[in-house]
C-alpha cells in the first residue's frame, strides 16, 4: 500500500453538484478551473490519454463500481499551488459550477 500525503488536506477534494451521465458527452467534455479569477486549467475529456468508457471499464475489472461512486481521473495541464483564502471556480461550461475558497 503506498500513502501520500502530497495533494491531501482538509478541504483537499471538494465536490460540485450531481450530474447525470445523459448531460455530458464523456468523449468531448470541456472542463475549467480559476483560482482568483485567472484562468489556471482549460481541458477537455476528448484529450484524456485513456477515454472515460475505458477507465470505468478498468476499474470495475478490479473494483466493483456502484452509482454514485467518485472516479478521479487526474487533471488537466496547469497544476499549481494554492493558498489559504484563494478562491476557487471550476466548471462543466453549461452544465454545472462550483466556487469556494481554499481553506
Amino acid at each position: 500500500t503506498v500513502v501520500s500525503t502530497q495533494s491531501t488536506g482538509d478541504t483537499f477534494c471538494p465536490v460540485g453538484n450531481f450530474v447525470p451521465a445523459s448531460e455530458i458527452d464523456p468523449f468531448n467534455t470541456e472542463l475549467l478551473l480559476k483560482v482568483n479569477n485567472e484562468l489556471k486549467q482549460h481541458g477537455n475529456s476528448k484529450d484524456m490519454i485513456f477515454n472515460v468508457p475505458s477507465l470505468l471499464e478498468y476499474i470495475n475489472r478490479h473494483i466493483t463500481l456502484l452509482p454514485g461512486d467518485l472516479v478521479l481521473t487526474g487533471t488537466p495541464e496547469g497544476v499549481g499551488p494554492m493558498t489559504h483564502g484563494d478562491q476557487i471556480y471550476a466548471a462543466i461550461p453549461n452544465v454545472t459550477e462550483a466556487t469556494f475558497q481554499v481553506q
